[in-house]
């Protein structure tokens, strides 16, 4: 089985704060790829292409953790907990809508070795 979280964070910033809240997030990569169980940790901004005419949010975040438990940890780290309280939660922040959502490389009914 794999134990594998995939996260994808999506962040709608409020008019004319992109900028601010890309650094915002940049910010935080240094001290993500310092946990153990962080195997990716990018943020990145949409770009027009022509092949690529879906609609997105403004900038995403994409996340491989090597754990439920690795992924659940970093979320309770205090940087990441004053970065939403500050920039998603408060009335002042940057943010105007956050999408974060959780995934598995896994089939349904999967049936891994255990080793």
């Amino acid at each position: 089985m794999s134990s594998k979280i995939y996260c994808i964070a999506n962040f709608k910033p409020k008019p004319g704060r992109e900028d601010a809240l890309f650094k915002a997030l940049q910010a935080l990569e240094p001290n993500a790829h310092r946990e153990d169980g962080c195997l990716q940790y990018t943020v990145t901004r949409h770009i027009d292409h022509p092949n690529a005419q879906g609609a997105s949010y403004p900038i995403v975040f994409h996340e491989i953790w090597a754990s439920r438990e690795a992924f659940e940890a970093h979320c309770n780290r205090r940087e990441i907990k004053e970065f939403f309280a500050t920039h998603v939660e408060s009335p002042d922040g940057d943010v105007h809508h956050a999408n974060v959502c959780v995934y598995t490389d896994e089939p349904n009914d999967y049936d891994a070795p255990r080793l």
